[in-house]
């Protein structure tokens, strides 16, 4: 009898935990169509990506899949296109741990198209490890943040000749337990796979921030969202299969969709009443407060200072 009333109460919790997800929600309600607009999805082969560049294409932009393996960049280009039935559907390769890499992909952008509409920096992992990329930079802050940092500032020309346009960084509510040391930025004082993930969408945050004082005026914009708690390739580096297969089924039940989960980057990138706004942090559709450090504007301008020395990036590539 105890047993039978604590499986009712549990099951009398998640129903409601349900209800209110659902209940709670954003969904992109916008209808305006992307014909005649470029736009590039990093990671857009699987998971909370391919659903943006699904919808995207759908709405007949061009689509630019940006991805590390050119075998699923493919396979997801052919899914794209027989759900949209819009061919003009590209798969790049584009691995963010090599700056090598990143330079090379930018200049075949800038060399073969004339205009970039939408840039969606929404490739991240976790559970990497700990070592250095050929680079010298932590495998982890730099597939997430040092690489969409230096992709980001290699395509602004395009982008700001393309106006109005739109940057869109795939953050996460994990930033909340990020820190911010700027001895530490590489993760060579202390590491764990948590904190790289919660500092590198941090500085995600810090960067659309800073990025946003430096883009007035130039009609282009850049907001960066928590997507939602969704069971995405981000979870693929666990070792354990088993372990891999229960968090799968455990948060595609508890939580969203990667369909639900993409909601709210498909309005960043559609919305027409959001096209003027610019360095805010969103979440279920809707504006949101992001951490205290996310809003240090001194700190902000610093870390893209030391980002820049970080990716070696010079000025005059703008």
């Amino acid at each position: 009898m105890v047993l039978l009333t604590i499986f009712a109460v549990i099951a009398v919790i998640v129903i409601l935990f349900k209800v209110y997800q659902k209940l709670t929600l954003g969904i992109c309600r916008s209808s305006a169509h992307m014909v005649g607009k470029v736009v590039i999805v990093t990671g857009g082969n699987s998971g909370i990506g391919l659903e943006t560049a699904k919808d995207l294409a759908n709405r007949g932009a061009k689509v630019i899949l940006a991805c590390r393996s050119v075998r699923r960049g493919e396979a997801a280009k052919e899914e794209i296109v027989k759900f949209s039935g819009n061919t003009n559907v590209i798969c790049k390769q584009l691995d963010l741990a090599s700056f090598r890499s990143i330079r090379d992909f930018c200049e075949d952008i800038v060399k073969n198209e004339q205009r970039l509409d939408v840039l969606i920096n929404n490739a991240g992992a976790g559970g990497l490890g700990n070592y250095k990329t050929p680079d010298g930079l932590h495998v982890g802050m730099q597939v997430n943040y040092f690489g969409p940092f230096l992709l980001t500032c290699l395509l602004l020309p395009l982008l700001k000749s393309s106006t109005p346009s739109r940057i869109i960084n795939v953050s996460s509510m994990m930033h909340k337990y990020g820190e911010l040391d700027f001895d530490n930025l590489n993760m060579e004082k202390y590491w764990s796979d948590y904190l790289v993930y919660a500092n590198s969408k941090l500085f995600l945050n810090m960067m659309t921030l800073e990025l946003s004082k430096r883009l007035q005026g130039t009609r282009v914009t850049v907001n960066c969202l928590h997507p939602g708690i969704a069971a995405t390739n981000i979870i693929r580096n666990i070792p354990s299969e088993i372990i891999k297969r229960v968090i799968e089924k455990v948060v595609g039940f508890m939580f969203q969709s990667t369909w639900e989960a993409s909601q709210t980057t498909i309005l960043l990138a559609v919305a027409p009443e959001l096209q003027s706004v610019s360095g805010k942090y969103f979440s279920h559709c809707r504006e949101a407060k992001p951490s205290k450090l996310s809003l240090d504007a001194d700190n902000a301008k610093k870390l893209w200072s030391e980002s820049e020395r970080l990716v070696k990036f010079s000025v005059s590539e703008n």
